[in-house]
């Protein structure tokens, strides 16, 4: 049974989230603040951790540096009330594997575990963590923000290039438009998912041998797009 670190300050979400969560097959611990999060995930050594941002004392954002920083590749989901895409890629910058934007569906959060632990075990690794990633011939560095194909630089928009790194790190995940537009763009972006259509032209015109006939990301037809490429760290 895995076990999940459940680490939230509002005993009204934990209240309700650790028996779903029970039910849905996982052991859970529950911590209220960051401090005893970081406690417990070095105690439980748990398989996936769920951080609200937003704690007393230590936040998520900073537990999350310093699990990264003790070299755990401990999955970690993040719950934030901000909707700023610009705090989102911070997050997955600093190690996050996914985040949820305040309020959620709990079965949402449990879809969302359910990936991360699939992904992280058949890439032997959370790919979150990694600062390059590769998918054939296209290889992606997130720290620079530098995208290459065949190995040649491949120039584009800042909104393609996050929106690949979340096709990237989310691999095989059918994505709806809304999804990302939530975590590409943020709920706060004043946008249609016309925007998100947009960007994918722009990343199948430029990484796809043929755009006609994508095989990176592809579309599912009534729901939204799947990166079907394997990804590996690089």
């Amino acid at each position: 049974m895995p076990t999940i670190l459940l680490a939230d300050d509002e005993s009204a979400i934990t209240d309700n989230l650790a028996p779903l969560l029970r039910r849905a097959g996982y052991d859970v611990v529950v911590t209220a603040d960051g401090r005893q999060a970081l406690d417990g995930i070095r105690a439980h050594d748990p398989d996936l951790v769920v951080l609200d941002v937003m704690m007393p004392g230590l936040d998520g954002r900073a537990v999350l540096r310093q699990v990264r920083a003790e070299h755990r590749s401990t999955p970690v989901i993040l719950l934030t009330q901000v909707g700023e895409s610009s705090e989102r890629a911070m997050a997955l910058e600093e190690g996050a594997d996914d985040y949820l934007n305040k309020p959620f569906d709990p079965q949402e959060l449990i879809a969302r575990i359910r990936a991360v632990l699939r992904r992280g075990a058949s890439a032997g690794g959370g790919l979150g963590q990694s600062p390059r990633l590769r998918s054939g011939s296209v290889v992606l560095d997130r720290v620079s923000q530098r995208v290459s194909r065949d190995g040649r630089d491949v120039v584009l928009t800042p909104r393609a290039t996050a929106l690949l790194a979340y096709f990237m790190t989310h691999p095989d995940e059918v994505m709806t438009r809304e999804r990302l537009l939530e975590a590409v763009w943020g709920w706060t972006f004043q946008t249609s998912t016309r925007s998100v259509d947009t960007r994918v032209a722009e990343l199948r015109r430029e990484l796809e041998v043929d755009s006609s006939d994508p095989q990176l990301i592809t579309t599912v037809l009534g729901t939204g797009y799947r990166f079907s490429g394997r990804v590996e760290s690089a």
